[in-house]
């Protein structure tokens, strides 16, 4: 045999590598999924595994799964880049849910349609829509969810509490939401509402958006959910509608909060900075943020912890 031949031996038994760790990550997954199903506190951290979401979403996911029914098993996911990080994608795979997927770059959502090991082996629809308060109601209409949704991941990076408050055309069961920890969990405090928010251009510094998790706790409670706690990494908070909230332990914002465990601050220049969470704040303390309890406006530095 050729040189050449063999090396087009060799490459074509590596072609398949890729696709059998995929196989083997989801397997571990499946084991760690069985392993959780076992434990019986009300801490989601030491229930936490990632297959495919950036952090440990995917245990967390599947614990609540185990404490709660589902009628329709149908997620709605906003701001999911090219949905090979996500917190649905391995409730899509593993537990063959159907779902929605939304993000605002169209390059993204057009890797999603090429993607055949989601796109055209599951039940997934992907579309490239900026997601307003003004085409939320219509675009979840429009897309027939059903008003008793499975599940609604929220992660913009900006309007995140705007849009889950203009929310009314469905009822999901479990919700999550980013929040910003760096507001710390006493003020009810996010950034203004605007239709073309963009985390990078709002401020250069990348850590101007969002809203603190106190401010998530205030509209849940409105909305008819219970906050369930927050992830490790401190950038995902949990809730389950009321009527299903008896198998967990209910928790305040400062009982869920959890710091943030990584670093996101830029300088003006683009280069990333190290600064601690106090430095951070400094960084933006003259920008804008509204008490979303008394709607009055505030400064970042305004804050209190």
């Amino acid at each position: 045999m050729s040189i050449y031949k063999r090396i087009l031996s060799i490459l074509e038994k590596w072609r398949f590598i890729p696709e059998k760790i995929i196989y083997i990550q989801e397997a571990l997954g499946r084991i760690e999924a069985r392993q959780m199903n076992l434990y019986n506190g009300d801490n989601l951290q030491k229930t936490e595994f990632k297959v495919y979401s950036q952090w440990g979403e995917d245990g967390i996911i599947q614990y609540i799964l185990s404490r709660i029914p589902i009628k329709h098993k149908i997620f709605v996911e906003f701001g999911v880049e090219n949905y090979t990080e996500s917190n649905t994608r391995f409730l899509l795979k593993n537990n063959n849910w159907s779902g929605l997927v939304l993000d605002g770059n169209k390059s993204n959502v057009d890797y999603i349609k090429n993607d055949t090991s989601v796109y055209w082996a599951h039940n997934l629809k992907a579309e490239n829509i900026f997601i307003t308060i003004h085409n939320i109601n219509k675009i979840l209409l429009q897309n027939s969810i059903p008003e008793d949704l499975g599940l609604l991941s929220i992660d913009i990076d900006g309007n995140d509490y705007w849009i889950w408050d203009t929310i009314e055309v469905v009822k999901p069961r479990i919700i999550i939401s980013e929040y910003n920890s760096l507001f710390g969990h006493t003020s009810k405090v996010s950034v203004p509402y605007s239709n073309d928010f963009v985390r990078s251009v709002a401020h250069y510094s990348n850590i101007y958006y969002g809203a603190s998790i106190a401010a998530l706790e205030f509209l849940a409670h409105k909305k008819g959910y219970s906050l369930i706690g927050c992830n490790m990494a401190g950038n995902n908070a949990f809730f389950v509608r009321n009527d299903l909230s008896n198998n967990f332990k209910i928790l305040s914002a400062k009982e869920a909060y959890k710091p943030a465990q990584f670093r996101e601050s830029k300088y003006s220049d683009g280069n990333l900075s190290y600064l601690n969470s106090k430095e951070q704040l400094n960084l933006i303390s003259d920008l804008d943020l509204i008490d979303v309890e008394s709607m009055t406006q505030i400064k970042v530095k305004d804050l209190i912890f």
